[in-house]
């Protein structure tokens, strides 16, 4: 079969793909939507007791007004994918870069300046989104707590951060590329994942720091039941700490960060100011459940397998004339200097990836979900149960979550369970949680 004919099949089953792709994702969404407006107007029978119908319709109302601007995403999003690749948006930023920077400077410079150009171009694409999704939506529903200059110095931030890692680690990835021989993909993947353990480390005391305080946990009370529960499960962390979440958001949230001797623990101030001690006892059992069950270990290797499959892939690919015709981009080399341009592969598969593995998501939102299963399981053995459903309830209302998801989209979508599974796999009736 000639590089042609592949070529075209390429392009046919891609467009196959995103076709299929964009239609049952918009199938979830609206069924989403019908389910949960037709559940709207009355709190679950189970729940009558702990749920306001004020908090269920505003619960109802934002899950209504991000999923009908979730559909817009879905359909911009869609185009500019198929603007990249099969109508040559890439090739055409490719072709003028190529002719911008010179024959002289082809090379790893020309691909540099295409991955920032492409990073660029598709921030400046997704800005209205974020804004909207920032000063409308969240603020509409009351979370966003961010001023327009806290925003835009977030973004400095973020693009400074950005360029201090990610352009030096894309141009070691580059070079090795094309320096590294046939089992260049091998040695890309080893500096893929030691930079991600790198930044495991460096994340917790060095990058969220730039944008969030963080102070020790000051309430000795909660201080010493905390770290009761922690020694009784086994578990060590390099401090307790209280973040400023109320600065940018109304979400409450608890976390684990850090890998080794840098883990901590974070409590938002916001969920401190929502659950009891004894609640917030049980929500810490349940990230702690999650160490003991080696979840977060299991997804780490995870990745690196997933990721590894990914770069011998791009290995195989990048040497395939009809993946970059197939695409809509002609697979160059750089004049003169005759280098391959690798940045135009890694690129294609970023973007092409997601059409071929959007059908065996769902397996990895099962797997995560019956993670979160398991972790509920353990901290009911360490906490007192009604604490945690009491916990998660407050939570899912602050939150705004929905109660009454559509169960099809819970299947495909969702990584943590809805209340009403987590809460009957518990082994409690809604009625008996006291909040």
């Amino acid at each position: 079969m000639t590089n042609a004919s592949t070529s075209i099949i390429f392009t046919l089953v891609f467009a196959a793909l995103l076709v299929a792709g964009l239609m049952v994702k918009y199938w979830l969404a609206t069924r989403q939507i019908r389910y949960v407006a037709q559940h709207r107007d009355a709190v679950p029978a189970a729940f009558a007791q702990n749920i306001t119908l004020a908090a269920h319709q505003k619960a109802a109302d934002y899950t209504l007004t991000k999923s009908r601007f979730g559909l817009l995403e879905l359909a911009f999003g869609t185009a500019v994918l198929v603007g990249w690749t099969l109508l040559g948006g890439l090739d055409v930023l490719n072709t003028w870069l190529l002719g911008l920077i010179g024959n002289a400077y082809a090379g790893l410079a020309q691909q540099l300046a295409l991955f920032v150009s492409f990073a660029v171009i598709g921030s400046i694409i997704e800005l209205p989104f974020t804004l909207y999704q920032t000063f409308v939506i969240e603020e509409r529903f009351g979370f966003n707590k961010m001023t327009l200059k806290l925003w835009l110095l977030d973004g400095i931030k973020s693009i400074l951060i950005g360029a201090l890692i990610g352009l030096p680690l894309a141009l070691l990835i580059l070079w090795l590329m094309g320096a590294a021989g046939n089992l260049w993909w091998l040695w890309t993947w080893c500096v893929w994942m030691g930079f991600n353990l790198l930044l495991l480390v460096l994340y917790p005391t060095v990058i969220a720091p730039m944008f969030n305080k963080f102070k020790p946990l000051e309430d000795e009370s909660l201080k010493a039941r905390v770290t009761a529960l922690m020694q009784r499960c086994g578990f060590s962390a390099k401090g307790l700490f209280v973040m400023d979440g109320s600065k940018r958001s109304g979400h409450a949230n608890a976390y684990f960060t850090g890998f080794g001797a840098s883990k901590r623990v974070v409590f938002y101030d916001t969920l401190l100011a929502k659950l009891s001690p004894a609640e917030v006892d049980a929500v810490l059992a349940h990230e702690l459940g999650h160490f003991k069950h080696k979840h977060v270990i299991k997804r780490i290797v995870a990745m690196f397998a997933m990721s590894l499959v990914g770069f011998a892939l791009l290995g195989w690919l990048s040497d395939q004339v009809w993946f970059y015709t197939g695409l809509g981009v002609m697979p160059n080399s750089m004049p003169v200097t005759g280098v391959p341009n690798n940045a135009l592969a890694l690129l294609l598969l970023m973007m092409a990836m997601p059409a071929f593995t959007f059908f065996i998501s769902p397996l990895f939102a099962q797997l995560s979900r019956k993670h979160e299963f398991e972790a509920d399981a353990y901290a009911v053995q360490q906490t007192a149960g009604n604490d945690l459903a009491s916990a998660l309830l407050k939570l899912y209302e602050d939150n705004a979550s929905t109660l009454t998801p559509d169960p099809l989209f819970v299947k495909f979508y969702y990584s943590h369970p809805p209340a009403s599974e987590r809460l009957a796999r518990m082994g409690f009736t809604h009625s008996r949680v006291a909040v």
